[in-house]
């Protein structure tokens, strides 16, 4: 499966194992974290083994400060240092909850952020008691569901995303604008901000900041940079955004993660409220875009 509509239909039907346990209004609780770990674990699939093993010489060395080490090994900015993958853990099906939470905190700190977000540990919990963890875990294994970058680009991959999102505020009758900006609408405003730029269209080296106050998973952002490469590649482009929905913090941290291979522009993504808790008081920024949640009174 390449399109986005049968990746997401997929998903949402894994929704069909967890109903006589979860409410329709909490199924994004199991299937966000869950299809965010499987994306993570596919982008790492391809140097899992470097990691391991400069985690074992580093290990052996008894150095204490291994993260920029092991970022270089995995060729992003986070890892993951257990021996088992989002597929091996299902070989030892009794210890499953365990295997998998140590997996989970094998992961680089930003990405067990992204996972304390999604507050995934209790999810795992309730799974495991109620005796759907393996089931689910095995369904989000299926081989027709590959979420390896080579299968699945950024691009549709954010779509997916966007569309569970849809899906889950119609089961709560939610206005999905809460939670993301339609795409068209973003590419309307960054032409808007963009396209009588030029510095950017007439120089070389540019540096251009773009701030989103409210930046949901992050499709303003990340539009925006692309916008701006391609009139010009030379252009360095710095994101900054802020989200106070925890689940959506967690979707646009982890999407920024994979996009940006040194996890700058993950890093510049922070959470709570704009209003309340500015994160950046003292930042001044080029170009500021915003969608404020127009699905909320």
């Amino acid at each position: 499966m390449t399109n986005f509509n049968e990746i997401s239909n997929f998903i949402w039907s894994i929704a069909d194992l967890i109903r006589d346990v979860f409410k329709r209004g909490k199924y994004q609780d199991v299937i966000l974290p869950f299809t965010t770990l499987k994306r993570l674990d596919s982008v790492l699939e391809g140097t899992k083994k470097d990691v391991l093993e400069t985690s074992k010489k580093l290990s052996e060395k008894g150095i204490e400060n291994r993260d920029p080490q092991l970022r270089k090994a995995s060729g992003y900015a986070f890892y993951n240092t257990s021996r088992y993958t989002f597929r091996t853990l299902l070989d030892d099906a009794q210890n499953l909850r365990d295997n998998l939470t140590a997996y989970i905190n094998s992961f680089s700190p930003n990405v067990r952020e992204i996972m304390e977000k999604f507050d995934f540990f209790r999810t795992i919990e309730k799974l495991d008691q109620s005796g759907l963890l393996y089931l689910v875990m095995q369904r989000f294994n299926d081989s027709n569901l590959d979420l390896h970058p080579d299968k699945v680009d950024n691009l549709t991959m954010g779509y997916v995303f966007e569309d569970l999102i849809r899906r889950f505020n119609e089961a709560l009758n939610e206005n999905p604008g809460e939670h993301f900006t339609p795409r068209e609408v973003i590419k309307v405003m960054v032409n808007l901000s963009v396209n009588n730029d030029k510095e950017i269209r007439e120089k070389n080296h540019v540096v251009r900041t773009i701030y989103d106050p409210c930046c949901g998973s992050g499709g303003m952002l990340s539009i925006a940079k692309e916008r701006i490469m391609e009139i010009n590649a030379e252009t360095e482009v710095y994101l900054y955004g802020q989200e106070v929905n925890p689940e959506t913090y967690a979707l646009c941290k982890s999407d920024m993660l994979i996009k940006s291979v040194d996890g700058r522009d993950a890093e510049n993504i922070r959470d709570e409220s704009t209003l309340s808790k500015d994160k950046f008081p003292n930042d001044r920024f080029d170009i500021i875009l915003a969608n404020p949640p127009y699905g909320k009174d």
